[in-house]
């Protein structure tokens, strides 16, 4: 009867659930806006482009991995239990990031903090689908996006204000009273629950899928880092990593409890919408990179201000996310998401426009219709993906999609990175002639790279700073078109491949396993 009904402290169960995720998405949102400090070499770690690139992707990459297998973990284990641990993982992660000696020891925290990140998020959605009945469980899961939604809008402001008024480490620190006052919470509200047929583990390819995608990554960023794809140090480790991929697909085609079920894959509907989550995320995720940069080093602004001046883009998904399942309702799925992919599409060649006289309230206009468009991208998709999907399966489905938006989403910061990376050497090159090699090279790997260069050299280095707010624009601008042609493929894919509303539903062949997937 409790089953149906729900338990009785449901509602309160979710409010912990939703500030225990607080930090994960926290996190990240947060980084962005301290990517520039942790550059500089005097308040931060001296990182160079590629070591911020891997940053993120470490952390991207480890969470991505992981998602599936710590939820079967979670399933077989108690879910509680699972999401304490995590907690605690990303808690002393968090400590080891903020007290970073070098770029390096930063990437391998970060990595860690993937891991409890990966152990907390599946955790969180399995507990509110096992306390809360049917009929209340979309509306609990709509809280629990509103939450996530909300981290993401607060994390800009937080950050900037963390950055102005304490060390970079303090951006890390943010979350250890929340990891502590959290567990807290959970020991004493959240119960626990196990899935009473858990899903068989799938280690080989869990390690297959993160070998394979490191190796690409590493290929791409290396890439940007010698401005050559001719290479071996960026064509081995890129082939190599296209090699295991192609064997983690056949792989995962022929076992009976794959980490990535990639027969889903064969329905066009749950296709072409995984596919517009992931073009959407390459795309926006490459281009947040450079924005940081754009804000605080061309335009000038503090990390505080440049937080700030993110706030339309957030307070436009809080306006418009609720309201988008409607208009995908009214409109369909097809048409709302190929408008809003055209729409991000636009924004994305605007920044090609931009440069260091650009009035503010354009970019705030841009901002704000950038945050909007991408609020009404992610309900026909899921819409779709559900779609496509047997019921009992929503919980792969929402596990799958998020895969890929976080592997989308790192490949897109090493990718346009990497075009950024190398566009701005290129342009940068004439500026630094007549410099010392080991000078000329460090300067030329980017623009925090420049402006350090510049700080020793006197005169000679202020008359840097100019041609390095130019070549940044410049490799800006070439990197947003780029971002502005894949969301527009990202649209055609839609127009071309996502069903209509009439659609019949695919349902792929069983593979006669005596286990579920696991529910996330």
């Amino acid at each position: 009867m409790e089953q149906q009904l729900g338990h009785p402290k449901r509602w309160k169960i979710l409010g912990v659930l939703v500030f225990s995720l607080l930090a994960v998405v926290l996190d990240n949102t947060i980084l962005n806006v301290a990517l520039k400090t942790i550059a500089d070499p005097k308040v931060g770690l001296g990182a160079t482009q590629s070591q911020l690139e891997w940053a993120i992707n470490s952390y991207t990459l480890v969470f991505a991995g992981l998602l599936f297998t710590f939820g079967v973990i979670g399933d077989r284990t108690g879910r509680k239990r699972m999401l304490l641990v995590g907690m605690v993982l990303f808690g002393l992660a968090s400590l080891g990031s903020a007290y970073a000696q070098d770029p390096g020891q930063l990437i391998i925290a970060r990595a860690f903090m993937g891991i409890g990140g990966a152990a907390i998020m599946p955790a969180t959605l399995a507990i509110i689908s096992n306390v809360f009945p049917p009929e209340e469980r979309g509306k609990a899961i709509g809280f629990w996006a509103g939450g996530v939604g909300l981290a993401v809008a607060i994390g800009p402001i937080t950050g900037g204000l963390l950055i102005e008024h304490f060390w970079w480490g303090s951006v890390f620190l943010i979350n250890l009273p929340i990891v502590v006052i959290s567990m807290v919470l959970i020991s004493l509200i959240v119960p626990d629950s196990r899935d009473p047929r858990p899903s068989k583990l799938d280690p080989v390819g869990v390690v297959m899928s993160i070998i394979g995608l490191v190796a690409i990554t590493y290929g791409i960023i290396r890439g940007g880092e010698l401005a050559t794809i001719a290479s071996a140090q960026v064509l081995v480790p890129t082939i190599l990593g296209v090699a295991v991929l192609a064997a983690f697909v056949w792989y995962e085609r022929r076992i009976d409890h794959p980490a990535f079920d990639v027969t889903y894959f064969r329905d066009p509907r749950f296709a072409t919408a995984i596919g517009m989550v992931g073009i959407m995320f390459f795309a926006m995720m490459g281009a947040m990179f450079f924005l940081v940069f754009y804000l605080q080093i061309v335009l000038g602004f503090s990390p505080l201000q440049a937080g700030a001046l993110l706030i339309p883009f957030a307070a436009a998904q809080l306006i418009f996310a609720p309201l988008s399942q409607q208009v995908a309702r009214r409109f369909g799925g097809k048409l709302s998401g190929t408008v809003s992919m055209v729409v991000v599409a636009g924004v994305l060649a605007s920044y090609a426009l931009m440069d260091a006289n650009t009035p503010i309230f354009l970019i705030e206009i841009v901002f704000f219709i950038q945050g909007a468009a991408m609020a009404n991208i992610m309900p026909p998709a899921t819409t779709a993906i559900m779609e496509a999907l047997p019921r009992e399966k929503a919980g792969v489905g929402s596990a799958m999609s998020n895969t890929v938006r976080q592997v989308a989403g790192a490949l897109g910061v090493a990718l346009l990175g990497s075009v950024l990376s190398a566009t701005y050497r290129d342009e940068i090159a004439p500026a630094l002639t007549g410099l010392p090699e080991g000078i000329r090279h460090v300067a030329g790997e980017s623009i925090t790279g420049t402006l350090t260069a510049a700080q020793g050299l006197g005169a000679r280095g202020a008359a840097l700073i100019e041609p390095a707010k130019l070549a940044f624009v410049d490799g800006m601008h070439v990197t947003a078109l780029i971002a502005a042609a894949i969301a527009l493929v990202g649209a055609l894919v839609v127009v071309r491949w996502l069903p209509g509303k009439n659609a019949p539903v695919f349902v792929p062949a069983s593979r006669d396993r005596d286990e579920e997937p696991a529910v996330v």
